[in-house]
């Protein structure tokens, strides 16, 4: 069992005791992007977990099934945005043919180099690359031969944190148009050096950790958001001071009816003015597209996936923030802002005071040990995969695991009506 002290060790919050049993492990499904050049969105690996068996290990099949089935319930691009969504293969659900209820079009199957390549399963591949699946092979490491579905592949994964040795599979991909993917990609400096080694694609989270700008200072421009924000939080709203603020930005009042206007948030009409996007919508709505429309310009020239990402977790942490007893509004924006430095290259020492939030989220976007910061810190972990860490969030909190969960998928359907109004 993780224990309490284990979760604030990793977390950054401090967790209530608890004398009670440790839930029924149940499955989890996260979502990855792979990355190209400049940080263009090219698909999403989603991930899932599947409850250890009766004896404890992990059962390949039973989360293949499950995955299969998650994905015919929620529908694979609503959890992808149309993008393609690389999924990881076990042996049988290749050769019985169980991933057939996918899309081709927009399914990448993942077949681990480890998996023996029996007849049965080579013949298999090959039925499914001409049904229109594209293939990939992954986990790659040195052979002493070429593998049998190089012929097949589009794609290629390598973890570069193991520092295989690529020379060889080069070689034997020469004139071959493959991708090539490279993993376990977390800074700047990987990924520069990944780039340098030819890699096409690019998985792992460098691209929320950017080099600060060196003398890192809120620009005047960023300051001048930051005030509509902190009038975006009065309450009530003082409209004599926040519309003239955000009329003197073109672009933030193009954003903010363009939200407005939009079917994702559920208006039919059609309005013309700041003032009235705000009546019809009513306080708490609106605060909510203008953040958006503050968030899309402050995140100008920086990779969209980060946007999105903010979104996920803003939607997240007001669902979810029921569950906890904690204001649906603040943890909207905690969610939303925690980005900010990966979008504005300046460290959250820097940004912090600047916000306009109550001391104990400003905290938490700091990393504080303080309750505010339990949803935050929770799908924080399960972005990175980090599932006992995050069931451990979930049971010092006394949360609902599977309900969690199924907020995030929601946030993730959520964020995919949205994607392209932030791109």
């Amino acid at each position: 069992m993780i224990s309490s002290e284990d979760t604030m060790e990793t977390s950054g919050v401090t967790a209530p005791s608890a004398e009670r049993e440790w839930p029924i492990e149940t499955g989890s499904i996260a979502r990855r992007p792979v990355l190209g050049l400049h940080g263009v969105v090219h698909g999403y690996e989603l991930l899932f977990s599947a409850p250890p068996n009766a004896n404890g290990d992990a059962d390949d099949l039973q989360a293949t099934r499950a995955i299969l089935d998650e994905m015919v319930l929620f529908g694979i691009n609503r959890l992808t945005g149309g993008e393609s969504a690389f999924i990881k293969c076990s042996a049988e659900s290749l050769t019985e043919q169980l991933v057939s209820v996918l899309p081709p079009a927009t399914t990448v199957l993942e077949i681990p180099q480890s998996l023996e390549m029996t007849p049965k399963l080579l013949a298999a591949c090959r039925k499914l690359r001409k049904l229109g699946f594209s293939l990939a092979l992954v986990d790659f490491a040195a052979s002493e031969s070429p593998h049998p579905l190089l012929d097949l592949i589009e794609y290629v994964k390598v973890d570069l944190a193991s520092k295989p040795d690529c020379s060889q599979l080069r070689r034997w991909l020469e004139g071959a148009r493959v991708g090539m993917i490279a993993d376990g990609i977390q800074t700047q400096e990987e990924y520069r050096k990944a780039r340098a080694l030819g890699f096409d694609f690019f998985q792992g989270f460098y691209f929320c950790n950017p080099e600060p700008v060196r003398n890192a200072k809120v620009s005047a421009s960023k300051l001048f958001h930051i005030e509509i924000l902190r009038q975006l939080f009065r309450d009530p709203l003082e409209l004599s001071t926040l519309c003239p603020l955000v009329l003197r930005d073109a672009s933030l009042v193009y954003r903010v009816l363009r939200l407005v206007n939009s079917p994702f948030f559920g208006i039919r009409c059609t309005v013309n003015s700041i003032e009235s996007a705000i009546l019809i919508l009513g306080d708490t709505l609106f605060r909510r597209v203008a953040t958006l429309a503050i968030q899309c310009a402050m995140n100008d020239g920086q990779p969209p996936e980060i946007l999105r990402m903010a979104v996920v977790r803003a939607r997240f942490c007001s669902q979810a923030a029921p569950l906890c007893g904690l204001e649906s509004n603040e943890q909207y924006l905690l969610g939303m802002l925690s980005l900010l430095p990966a979008m504005l290259r300046i460290p959250m020492t820097i940004l912090a005071p600047e916000l306009p939030l109550r001391a104990e989220i400003r905290e938490a976007l700091l990393g504080a040990a303080v309750k505010d910061r339990c949803l935050l810190a929770w799908i924080e972990s399960y972005e990175n995969s980090k599932n006992a860490e995050s069931r451990a969030l979930a049971f010092s909190f006394n949360l609902d695991q599977q309900k969690l969960v199924k907020t995030y998928i929601d946030a993730l359907v959520w964020e995919s009506a949205a994607s392209g109004l932030i791109d």
